[in-house]
């Protein structure tokens, strides 16, 4: 059991499957049985099928930390709420309910293993658990309420919600823009007047290299006079806009939102511990 492993948007793309999935009451009832939720969801035909998943989401978002013993172990609700969502989804199916459920268990950090005919789908973590994104997406968003960087914390709302609608174009637009806005935030709480002087976001990030200010450190590659850096390739491919050969324009934008968030956790960590 990990500790919220799955975000608010998975969740609510789990029970929208589950409202389109569903064909009976037994099925949801069952599925209620194996939540532990049956004195909060009726097993009758009070509710239709729609009200009666409606409820379940609803009860489950409210206690997403609740404890649930099955068989395969101890789970959060949340996580136990996902993965029995998981035995509706079918291999192939290109509803899009269906598709933005899968895109919530990828930015959460998860891909589907589709078993054999008549087996039912199982979940992989597929990042190692060091990278942990959903915690990752959690401190990044903490970090920039506590420092008040409201701009680029709307930029990174609308990048989730963009990927979460399978909008990829959009979505890498609005992790480059967080990202550059970010960076900005970052300069003007540093050296508020000096920033204020400098024209462009890429002087403003040069200015975090320079000596009296030491937040980018050339050593290690994080910014350099040459261009050759971290930061610089970085933001050039966050401006590339197509999808690489061999790589689907879901995987290029996914794999932009995972390394935009670990690299505004460093940096955000960085501007927290320098002011402790």
């Amino acid at each position: 059991m990990r500790e919220k492993p799955f975000t608010r948007p998975t969740i609510v793309a789990a029970n929208e499957l589950l409202a389109q999935a569903a064909r009976t009451h037994t099925e949801i009832n069952k599925l209620v049985l194996r939540l532990g939720l049956e004195a909060e969801i009726p097993d009758d035909t009070s509710l239709g099928i729609e009200k009666k998943c409606d409820r379940l989401g609803r009860t489950v978002l409210s206690r997403p930390e609740d404890v649930v013993a099955s068989v395969d172990g101890s789970f959060t609700l949340a996580e136990a709420f996902v993965r029995q969502a998981l035995t509706f989804a079918r291999q192939g199916s290109e509803d899009p309910r269906q598709d933005a459920y899968l895109r919530g268990l990828s930015r959460d950090g998860y891909v589907v293993v589709w078993g054999e005919l008549g087996q039912r789908p199982s979940l992989r973590i597929a990042l190692p658990n060091e990278v942990d994104l959903p915690a990752t997406d959690d401190e990044v968003r903490n970090l920039l309420k506590h420092f008040q960087f409201s701009v680029a914390h709307g930029h990174l709302d609308q990048a989730i919600e963009a990927h979460t609608r399978g909008e990829w174009a959009a979505a890498n637009a609005q992790l480059r823009t967080f990202l550059e806005g970010l960076f900005d935030d970052i300069a003007r709480y540093v050296d508020l007047s000096r920033a204020a002087t400098l024209s462009t976001s890429e002087n403003r990030r040069a200015m975090l290299a320079e000596p009296q200010v030491g937040f980018l450190v050339p050593d290690r590659n994080e910014w350099t006079p040459d261009g050759k850096n971290y930061i610089n390739g970085l933001f050039k491919m966050l401006h590339t806009d197509g999808s690489h050969p061999g790589l689907s324009d879901e995987d290029h934008c996914t794999f932009r939102l995972h390394i935009v968030l670990v690299t505004a956790r460093t940096f955000l960590r960085r501007l927290w511990q320098g002011t402790q």
